[in-house]
This record gives structure tokens, sequence and C-alpha cells, in this order.
């Protein structure tokens, strides 16, 4: 069974009250933090819980040190799943808005953690569940603790260090999730430096989706990548972003793409530029 996998509304629809199923609603927006809460308030899939990004999906920052949305401790992580009601067995179906920027890092944290079977992102999020005409309600789910065990995968993860080592391996593969300005460094409205790391291609993950929201099919994704791939070694592929959030959009669609779960650098843009020793690359 493919690691990434998609569930249109109207399956989703059909699947609604069953024992296993958990809903996540992972909405979020980088310039008002307390969106996703109030959205989700106002009206959300029935039976859905609330992920928060920064709350849940994210640990504390550390100034200077960490990036913006820093991985959460393990143990945090699971207890929040147990609260949840996730088991290891339980079918996990994330959405946000409709992108998929926020869920797709809920699905990369399971993986993460080693739950990679049963785990769906809403192709299309709450956009494309509106307009199948699905139901939407502002009332509490259902609580039940959850008893999800698993452990953080350290072979899906880079440092900083680690990255900064390999920079010169002609081998090396980064993909930039951020848009192509951003990447130029030509405007940079988020963080205090501007342009990317050196070596690296910019991979957009928006263009990851067609212009109705949704994901690509799967081999117009696998041509995306071969093209910015090139002849370079699909294993020494690395994915990065500003704060390790949209990277994992990239990730999801590599994977749909049937392309192997290459690692992340969480830390991502946001900490690359606290060490002022790390280098710094504009343009193209």
């Amino acid at each position: 069974m493919p690691l990434a996998q998609l569930l249109t509304a109207e399956q989703l629809a059909s699947r609604l009250g069953q024992p296993d199923l958990v809903i996540l609603d992972c909405r979020f927006a980088l310039d008002d933090v307390a969106y996703g809460q109030r959205s989700y308030a106002e009206g959300h899939i029935p039976g859905a819980h609330f992920a928060d990004l920064e709350q849940d999906l994210s640990g504390p920052i550390v100034k200077g040190v960490t990036g913006r949305h820093p991985l959460p401790e393990p143990i945090r992580l699971i207890e929040r799943l147990h609260s949840w009601g996730i088991d290891n067995a339980s079918s996990v179906v994330l959405y946000d808005d409709g992108p998929a920027a926020f869920a797709a890092r809920a699905w990369w944290l399971l993986a993460w953690l080693g739950k990679r079977d049963g785990v769906y992102l809403l192709d299309g999020g709450l956009a494309a569940w509106r307009q199948a005409g699905q139901p939407i309600t502002a009332e509490a789910p259902s609580q039940r603790q959850g008893d999800f065990h698993g452990q953080a995968d350290h072979s899906m993860v880079i440092s900083a260090s680690q990255l900064q080592q390999c920079l010169d391996d002609p081998g090396l593969t980064l993909l930039d999730a951020r848009g192509l300005p951003r990447f130029r460094g030509e405007i940079e409205p988020i963080d205090p430096v501007a342009g990317h790391i050196p070596g690296a291609r910019c991979a957009p993950f928006t263009d990851n989706l067609g212009s109705d929201g949704r994901f690509l099919p799967a081999q117009a994704l696998q041509q995306r990548f071969n093209e910015l791939l090139e002849d370079q070694p699909k294993q020494d592929l690395v994915a990065y972003c500003g704060s390790g959030v949209t990277a994992c959009h990239n990730l999801f669609a590599l994977s749909l793409a049937g392309f192997p779960l290459a690692p992340l650098y969480a830390g991502s843009w946001s900490e690359w530029i606290t060490d002022p020793t790390r280098p710094v690359a504009v343009g193209n």
C-alpha cells in the first residue's frame, strides 16, 4: 500500500461514523494564528477534532536556535494523538482549507512516528467538501482515549549540521517548497534573511496541485519531479521550505508519484539563517 493516499469528499462522506475513523481539522493561517481554532468552532466536518499547527504539530521555538515550527517532542505528540482517539489501526483523515499545506505536515508527523497505513489527505480539503454539498457542524466530536504507540524515525530527518556537511556533494538534491520570489531572495515577508540554501532547486508546493486545488495525477507529479531531479539520484533528495511545513507537501506529492520517502530538513530556512556562518544564496 502506498504511503501517500487521498480520499475524495464523497469517499470520506461514505465513511463517516465508522468506529475506526478519526478526522483531524488542520486549518491554520500564518498571519492569523487564531484563524484555525476560530474557523473550526464556526463549522467543521462532522466528527473532526482540531489539530493546531503551533500548539499540537510543532514544538516550542528556541529563539536563535530553532526555526519557526520545530518538530514536537514525540511523547507530547503521541499524547495528543491519544486525546484524539487515534490507535495504531485507526483510519486517519486530515484536511485543511484545501491546499493541504498544513494537513501534509500532520501526515508527515504520523509517518515519522510510524503510522504509515490508513492515513489519508482529503483531496481539495474543506473547499472540496463544501463544493460536494457535504455537511458541516459546529458540534464537538465525541471523545475517546486512543492507545497509539510509536517512536520517531530519525532517518526521516536531517539536521542543519548534517546538511551543511554534504552541501558540496554533487549527488545532493535540495528541493525548496517556497515560491520563486522568496527562493530568489526578491521578497521575504516572514523571515529576517532572504534567499535560499546554496545548491537548492525551487519546487513550489503549489505546483503539486491543479487549478481545482486538488493534487495532480500521479503521472503528472512523476513528470514534475523527474524534471526537477534531472539525472540526480533519488535517494539523495532532501526537502525543505520556510519552517518545515510546506516541504511535507512535496514529500507527500513525491510519495504519490511513487518516489521513496526522502528526508526532511525540519528546521528549514528559518532555522538555517539563525547561524550567520551558514551560507546563503540569492537568485537562481
